[in-house]
């Protein structure tokens, strides 16, 4: 089974999380007047969700209008505890203040914000963006994020220590981009492209770079709680790295940023060196794709040109020439450039991991532009997509994916480590 986790943690629809403010009826033909004043003297810092205004129509016809003042605190006499400023305010109005409560959080569904608004007043703001998979899977489409996972639970589980495994796949061709281990304790000081090697071969044991059919993945029951520790995990980890160099007489390399998806990222870019050398040494030359363009149909990438201003005056002279037959063939230069054109960062690939990303990884996955992530396993620690943090709800960043989890038992762990054991690859 295949979970969106939403960026903001769900609420019981009949049990909102609240907080108290002062409210106060007022005279409709002061709303406007009392709304600029009070967002200038006392906005609604971390209740922007919560309208200002509540209208109700009382029989009759007649209509009441209340406007929330400030938040309340706790104290014997709340209105002692009022800002002078708005207490001037209130008399200047001859304000009746009263304690209500409006809910805590924005909404995330239709349903939730109609349950708000029966406390008081709030504004709903659907998502906005569709991303594949947040309304469900096809079951061809399914099948394939099982597969890539499971190449991500047979990484992890192939050097007898269990670590955590990152697999980089361009979803429009089905293709695995590049593979990764934690290699927090095997780090190989490498100053060149001479680490890189292709997906299939970055390691002894074969991971599928297609899709087996007939290697079905068995999905008993999910796993919130895992029976054993993984001390080897990375992310669970993040500082156990200190500990075994200070306790171990082993003399050998470590380094504490060599996350299994912070690899997979430098893999991917050692790759995008190999397949455009022409690119290095020289200005970044981007062309921007759109992944739904009719033109192409992998990689999904988006790719950005930008031109040194010899070619752009070159381009303006000769432009007038050119504009016809690009309008005749639109798909013309985006072919040729393909061929010649670097990709940028990793836009439009998915990244399938074994556990949930700390903050470090989930954060460099934000700036290589990532648009989907997969785990299997809840990280209770540092989890930075769900467990402990949510990251990709996090509205001051530029850029937001969407976080699934692969609902897996944990004895496919065990089951896969064990098999590496008896085959010894």
């Amino acid at each position: 089974m295949i979970v969106h986790i939403p960026d903001e943690p769900p609420h019981d629809l009949h049990h909102q999380p609240t907080v108290s403010v002062f409210a106060s009826s007022i005279n409709p033909k002061h709303a406007n007047q009392i709304v600029r004043r009070l967002n200038q003297i006392a906005p609604l810092e971390g209740l922007r969700h919560v309208k200002r205004i509540r209208k109700k129509v009382l029989e009759g016809g007649q209509i009441e209008l209340s406007v929330v003042l400030c938040l309340a605190y706790e104290a014997d006499n709340q209105l002692d505890v009022v800002p002078p400023h708005l207490q001037e305010f209130i008399s200047s109005y001859q304000l009746g203040p009263f304690i209500t409560k409006v809910c805590k959080y924005e909404a995330t569904s239709k349903e939730e914000w109609q349950e708000q608004c029966k406390f008081w007043p709030t504004s709903y703001h659907p998502r906005t963006y569709n991303i594949d998979g947040i309304t469900g899977f096809s079951e061809e489409d399914s099948q394939s994020v099982l597969k890539f996972m499971q190449s991500a639970v047979e990484l992890a589980t192939s050097g007898g220590l269990v670590v955590n495994a990152a697999v980089i796949v361009d979803p429009s061709a089905k293709q695995i981009i590049s593979t990764a281990r934690d290699q927090v304790f095997a780090w190989n000081n490498c100053k060149d492209d001479s680490c890189y090697k292709k997906p299939d071969l970055l390691s002894s044991h074969p991971v599928a770079n297609s899709l087996d059919p007939q290697k079905p993945l068995h999905l008993r029951s999910s796993c919130n709680h895992l029976k054993q520790s993984y001390t080897g995990v990375a992310c669970l980890y993040p500082c156990q790295w200190a500990e075994q160099q200070s306790n171990s007489q082993i003399s050998y390399y470590c380094h504490p940023l060599r996350h299994a998806a912070i690899v997979a990222i430098e893999s991917s870019a050692a790759r995008d060196r190999r397949l455009f050398p022409n690119d290095e040494g020289s200005k970044e030359k981007y062309l921007e794709f759109d992944h739904e363009s009719p033109c192409m149909s992998s990689p999904s990438k988006r790719q950005k040109t930008v031109e040194d201003d010899g070619k752009l005056n070159a381009q303006s002279q000769t432009s007038n020439q050119v504009e016809d037959n690009d309008k005749l063939n639109p798909c013309r230069q985006t072919e040729s450039n393909l061929l010649s054109a670097r990709p940028y960062l990793c836009t439009g690939y998915d990244i399938y991991l074994v556990w949930e990303p700390c903050t470090m990884c989930a954060m460099a996955l934000v700036h290589q532009r990532i648009r989907r992530i997969f785990y299997a396993f809840p990280n209770p620690k540092t989890g930075a997509l769900g467990s402990v943090y949510r990251l990709q709800g996090e509205k001051s960043l530029n850029h937001h994916y969407a976080v699934f989890r692969v609902l897996l038992p944990e004895e496919a762990l065990h089951n896969r480590s064990a098999e590496t054991k008896e085959t010894g690859i």
